[in-house]
């Protein structure tokens, strides 16, 4: 049979998965510093081989053939993802997935590096020669997948996301935020000025923090028998689903920082933990994108961590890992905090779409070549003091430095972030007309429904659906930006 054979080269290509997943959550955690050029060529080898076997032209044979066998739906449907995933991997030559590959990681290496250092100079011309591969991995993509450079680019990360549809959503969200923003901070001045904001002690270990960290997700329904927390320079979760790397950074001075990037990033655990075991080696029983990697880790740090409900059972838990009594009062103005900043990663989720569409605008320049590398910090700050009121001119370090994701060349990624927020309201909306309840488990620590809602609604369906598809589906409707503006009105407006 047909099927049988890509049943087993799914089998094959997921071993190599594995690995490159496991090698390159190393690579960003523990490996030692002069390990980088020979794990670099080793992970390009591997990239290589896994090309290879997944791009192989007898594979074109055996979909073709097994469209004429007696399939039952999961198999149809793994089918379907199988020719998805051939179509966007036969695009790229192996020669050039090496070469992307080797480019990609010296790269991320660098910026480790010279990110501390604000070093936009010495960074320039590695970044330069990714965005030249970029630009020339787009066209390729556009070329096989009849689309815009761009939209090919998304493609990878979200399939069926067009920038054409998501321009005028981010547009109508970024001409509220830009109005409800100081509206925002009106509020919260005037709250402060009632009660004082209580200071952080600043004093808190890292592993005191860590153990608080682990207690959370555990709680939450990460299962610490298939998965493990670290520290890297940038918060990620790698791995694989029967071993999930997440990472966190702490500052000793502010444990909200560190404990809002573990639930958010075992929001993306718990998905990856979730998806269907039966379907692992097929395309079919991966996540369905990063729009919807994005709605379950935001589900967690913004619908869970920034809800007022969680900080009755949490503050228990602060109390007896970090020996600090906190009401909840004391609390909230800390996880409310609308404060405009220079860094996404600790933006607070009023400031942080602008962000996420100051990237999605430049990114799309730099593709499409309107943008030289050079002329970033300059683009950057102009957008910066447009939307935020803030200046990165003589700080490229947390500008256009500050993500891993362009040295990484993951460009198109950036829009699954806000997409996500937008997905994640409009979920949390559903399964509060569902579960009206919800709430009060959450305040005793009960998160069964809510993640029963979520395993049966989303992980279980791996990539079974389209993204709008999987959506609608859970909701009952297509997406819609008002679950998220009222959400934020709700928090955080008069």
């Amino acid at each position: 049979m047909s099927f049988a054979k890509l049943d087993q080269l799914g089998r094959k290509l997921e071993a190599l998965e594995h690995a490159l997943a496991i090698l390159g959550a190393d690579e960003a955690t523990h490996m030692a510093i002069g390990g980088g050029e020979k794990r670099a060529q080793a992970v390009a080898t591997l990239a290589g081989m896994h090309h290879r076997q997944a791009t192989a032209p007898e594979i074109a044979d055996w979909m073709g053939a097994a469209e004429s066998e007696a399939l039952d739906t999961d198999q149809q449907a793994a089918l379907r993802e199988f020719k998805r995933q051939y179509t966007n991997m036969t695009c790229l030559p192996a020669e050039f997935v090496e070469r992307l590959t080797v480019a990609r990681m010296r790269c991320e290496q660098l910026w480790r590096d010279l990110r501390a250092k604000n070093d936009w100079a010495g960074f320039l011309p590695a970044l330069e020669g990714v965005i030249a591969l970029v630009r020339e991995e787009a066209a390729m993509r556009a070329d096989a997948l009849k689309l815009q450079p761009y939209d090919a680019l998304m493609e990878q990360y979200d399939p069926g996301n067009r920038a054409a549809d998501i321009a005028p959503v981010f547009d109508e969200l970024k001409r509220f935020l830009k109005g409800f923003v100081p509206e925002a901070l009106e509020v919260q001045a005037a709250r402060l000025g009632k009660a004082p904001l209580k200071p952080l002690s600043g004093s808190y270990p890292v592993e005191r923090q860590r153990e608080l960290g682990l207690a959370m997700m555990a709680a939450v329904g990460f299962d610490l028998t298939h998965g493990s927390l670290s520290v890297s320079h940038h918060p990620f979760c790698g791995g694989v689903p029967t071993d999930v790397r997440i990472t966190t950074r702490y500052k000793t001075t502010d444990f909200l920082s560190s404990l809002m990037g573990v639930l958010h990033e075992t929001g993306h655990a718990l998905y990856e933990q979730n998806l269907p075991q039966d379907w692992a080696h097929w395309p079919l029983g991966k996540a369905r994108g990063m729009a919807v990697h994005e709605s379950q880790s935001l589900f967690v740090e913004k619908q869970f961590g920034r809800n007022p409900a969680f900080w009755d059972w949490g503050l228990p838990l602060v109390e007896q890992h970090l020996g600090e009594h906190w009401s909840k009062a004391d609390i909230l103005p800390h996880v409310h905090m609308v404060e405009p900043g220079l860094i996404r990663v600790d933006a607070d989720e009023v400031t942080y779409p602008l962000h996420v569409i100051l990237r999605f605008e430049l990114e799309q320049e730099l593709v499409g070549g309107q943008l030289s590398p050079v002329d970033l910090p300059e683009a950057w700050d102009a957008k910066m003091r447009a939307y935020l009121g803030l200046s990165t001119i003589d700080n490229p370090a947390d500008g256009p430095m500050q993500d891993v994701h362009w040295p990484g060349a993951a460009f198109g990624y950036f829009p699954s972030y806000t997409l996500g927020a937008m997905m994640a309201a409009q979920q949390w909306a559903a399964l509060k007309q569902q579960h009206p309840a919800v709430d009060e488990q959450i305040a005793r620590g009960d998160f069964e429904t809510v993640n029963g809602w979520r395993r049966d609604n989303i992980w279980s369906q791996g990539s079974r659906y389209s993204t709008p598809e999987l959506l609608e589906r859970a909701t009952g409707e297509k997406l819609n930006a008002r679950y998220f503006i009222e959400h934020l009105k709700q928090r955080y407006g008069a």
